[in-house]
C-alpha cells in the first residue's frame, strides 16, 4: 500500500485542509490518505478534552472520499502526539509500499529539527511539503536535504484560512459556512464549541 499521512491538531479540520488532501489524492498515486488528528501535540497548546470532537469533526469533513480515512491511533494512544511514534506504529499495522509520505506545510517543515527523534524519523518518512508563503526561498532547505531530509515541494495558490481564526469568528458568533465543511459546522452549533 501506499500511504500518505495527514496528521495535525485539526481544530477545527476546515476546507484548506480538504483541498490539500485533494491536491495529493490526485497528484499522486496514493492507495490511501490518513488524517491524523493529535491527541495532545508537543509544539501547541491543546485541550485533552476537545480531542474527541476534532477526531469526530475529521471524520465528517472526510466522510464523502473514498480516498480519505481517519486513523484514532494518537486518541487511541494518549500522551504526548510525537510523530515519530506514530509513523514507526503505522509500519506495523499497514503493508507500506516504499516510504509512508507526510503532509507538512513550510512552517512547520521549518522547524523539523526540533521534532521528537527527528534523525530517526528522516529516515522512514518523506515529507510533502506545501508553500504556505509569498517569495519563497528554496534554498534555505538546502541544509535538509544535506543531512538527509527526504521531501518535495508542492504550491497551490494560498489560502487563508486558519483553524485559530476559525475559532475566533465562532466565539464571536460569526458565520464561518465559507470555510468548513456544512457536517463540521452543524457538529460545532450542536457541541457547542468554541464558545469561550
Amino acid at each position: 500500500m501506499k500511504l500518505c499521512v495527514f496528521q495535525g491538531t485539526f481544530n477545527p479540520v476546515h476546507n484548506a485542509h480538504l483541498r490539500v488532501a485533494d491536491y495529493v489524492c490526485g497528484n499522486f498515486n496514493f492507495d490511501k490518505i490518513l488524517f491524523i488528528p493529535a491527541f495532545c501535540p508537543p509544539h501547541k497548546q491543546s485541550d485533552p478534552e476537545m480531542t474527541f470532537h476534532r477526531l469526530n469533526m475529521v471524520k465528517l469533513a472526510i466522510s464523502h472520499n473514498s480516498c480519505f480515512e481517519v486513523s484514532d491511533i494518537e486518541y487511541r494512544r494518549g500522551g504526548k502526539s510525537y510523530t515519530y511514534d506514530t509513523i514507526t506504529e503505522l509500519y506495523n499495522v499497514y503493508d507500506v509500499e516504499g516510504k509512508i509520505n507526510f503532509i507538512i506545510g513550510t512552517d512547520a517543515f521549518e522547524k523539523i529539527e526540533s521534532w521528537y527523534r527527528t534523525d530517526e524519523l528522516k529516515d522512514v518518512v518523506k515529507f510533502i511539503v506545501f508553500v504556505r508563503e509569498d517569495n519563497f526561498d528554496i534554498s534555505k532547505y538546502d541544509n535538509l536535504k544535506r543531512k538527509g531530509y527526504d521531501f518535495e515541494f508542492q504550491t497551490l495558490p494560498f489560502e487563508d484560512i486558519s483553524s485559530t481564526d476559525l475559532r475566533n469568528k465562532i466565539c464571536k458568533g460569526l458565520d464561518i459556512s465559507e470555510f468548513v465543511p456544512k457536517e463540521v459546522k452543524e457538529y460545532i452549533i450542536q457541541n457547542e464549541l468554541y464558545r469561550n
